[in-house]
C-alpha cells in the first residue's frame, strides 16, 4: 500500500490558454479508493496521468510514500494502470497477456505461473486461461486488464474510465468485482470517471472536478448532501439537485408564486434555493399543507420509482420530484406539492457557494 500525496500540481498544455490542472491539492491515504470526478475536460484524467508519469508535471510536488517522484520514470514508481481500452494482444492467450508484463521485467518462470495463478481464480479467469481476447466477451475482457495489472502487485492502482466501453449491465457487474477487488487487495486505488454512480458506490472519497480545480473533497454521501457549490448540487445526483431563483421578503422566500416559511439571517437578499428531486412530495406533510400547486410536464416511470416533470407558476426552469412507482399524475393536471425544507440548500447566486 502507498500514500499519494499532490500539492499545488498545475499542468499547461502547448498552446493552452488555461491550466489543464490547476494548483490541484489532494492526500490519498494507505488502502484508500479514491474517485476523481467530474466533466469531460475538467482535468481528472490528466490528473490520473500525471500520477503514473505519462504526463509531465509543470509546477508542484507529487509524493508516494513522502517520496517525491515529479522525475522518476513512469516504470520506477511501481504504478499499475488500467486504461479505458482494453489493450490486449490478440495474438495471445490470456494466459499470456497476463504473464507479458512479468516476462519483460525477467520474473521466474515458477513466480510468473503463481502471480497469474493467484490474478485468475482472484478474478474468475482461471477456466479462460487458454482463450485468446476474441473468444471473450467485453466484462472478461475488462477483467483480463486488471489482472495484468494485479499481477504486478504495485503500490497503487490508476483506473481512467475503465467500464465505459461496457454496457450497463455489465457495468454494474464490474463495479462489484472492483469493489470487492479492493476489499480483498487493501491497496490504494485512484479511480477517474465522469459517471456519478460509479464514484457514489465506488469511492470511499471523491474528488469533484472542474475547470481544472478542485471544487470539493468528501465522504460521497456527504458530498451529495451538503455540497459546496452550485455546480456539485448540479452535478451529483440523477436527476440533480433544483436549483430556483428565489428572494426573501420579510417573512418568508419568494419562489415564483410560491411562499417559503424559510427565514435565513446573514443571506442576500436574492438566493438560489436548491432542493433534491427525492425532498419534494406529493400532497402535504404532517398535516401541513402543500406549499406550491405544479403544472404536470412529463411522468416517467423507471419500474422502482418515477420522475416527474413540474413547471411552478412564476419559476422559470422546471422541476423534477422522485416518486414511488405508483404516482399516479398525469400530463397537464396540478399536482399540490410540499418540499422537505430541512433538507434544502440554500446558495449565493453571485459567488455560487452554499450559504450555511
Amino acid at each position: 500500500m502507498a500514500t499519494v500525496t499532490l500539492t499545488n500540481l498545475c499542468k499547461r498544455y502547448t498552446g493552452g490558454q488555461s491550466l489543464a490542472v490547476d494548483d490541484v491539492s489532494l492526500d490519498i491515504a494507505h488502502g484508500e479508493f479514491m474517485v476523481l470526478l467530474g466533466p469531460s475536460g475538467c482535468g481528472k484524467s490528466t490528473t490520473l496521468r500525471m500520477i503514473a508519469g505519462l504526463e509531465s508535471i509543470g509546477s508542484g510536488d507529487l509524493a508516494i510514500n513522502g517520496k517525491r517522484v515529479n522525475d522518476v520514470a513512469a516504470k520506477d514508481r511501481d504504478i499499475a494502470m488500467v486504461f479505458q481500452s482494453y489493450a490486449l494482444y490478440p495474438h495471445m492467450s490470456v494466459f499470456d497477456n497476463l504473464a507479458f508484463g512479468l516476462r519483460r521485467r525477467g520474473f521466474a518462470k515458477t513466480e510468473i505461473e503463481r502471480r497469474v495463478g493467484e490474478a485468475a481464480s482472484t478474478l474468475g479467469l482461471a477456466e479462460l486461461l487458454k482463450r485468446r481476447p476474441h473468444a471473450l466477451s467485453g466484462g472478461q475482457r475488462q477483467r483480463v486488464a486488471l489482472g495484468r495489472a494485479i499481477v504486478r502487485d504495485p503500490k497503487v492502482f490508476l483506473f481512467d474510465e475503465p467500464l465505459s466501453n461496457l454496457d450497463a449491465a455489465l457495468r454494474v457487474g464490474m463495479r462489484g468485482e472492483l469493489i470487492k477487488l479492493h476489499q480483498r487487495l487493501g491497496v490504494t486505488m485512484i479511480y477517474v470517471t465522469h459517471d456519478q454512480v460509479e464514484a457514489m458506490t465506488m469511492g470511499q472519497r471523491i474528488c469533484i472536478m472542474n475547470g481544472g480545480k478542485v471544487v470539493q473533497t468528501g465522504a460521497p454521501l456527504d458530498v451529495y448532501r451538503e455540497p459546496a457549490d452550485m455546480f456539485v448540487a448540479a452535478f451529483l445526483g440523477s436527476p440533480p439537485a433544483n436549483l430556483l431563483p428565489g428572494r426573501f421578503t420579510e417573512d418568508a422566500l419568494q419562489i415564483g408564486q410560491c411562499r417559503l416559511p424559510i427565514l435565513q439571517r446573514n443571506a442576500p437578499n436574492e438566493v438560489v434555493f436548491g432542493i433534491r428531486p427525492e425532498d419534494i412530495r406529493i400532497g402535504g406533510v404532517n398535516g401541513v399543507a402543500p406549499h406550491v400547486e405544479a403544472h404536470v410536464l412529463a411522468v416517467e416511470p423507471l419500474g422502482a420509482e418515477t420522475i416527474v416533470r413540474v413547471a411552478l407558476q412564476g419559476v422559470t426552469p422546471e422541476v423534477l420530484l422522485r416518486g414511488p412507482r405508483q404516482v399516479s399524475a398525469r400530463v397537464g393536471e396540478q399536482l399540490p406539492l410540499s418540499f422537505d425544507l430541512a433538507s434544502s440548500l440554500l446558495f449565493d447566486p453571485t459567488t455560487t457557494r452554499r450559504l450555511t
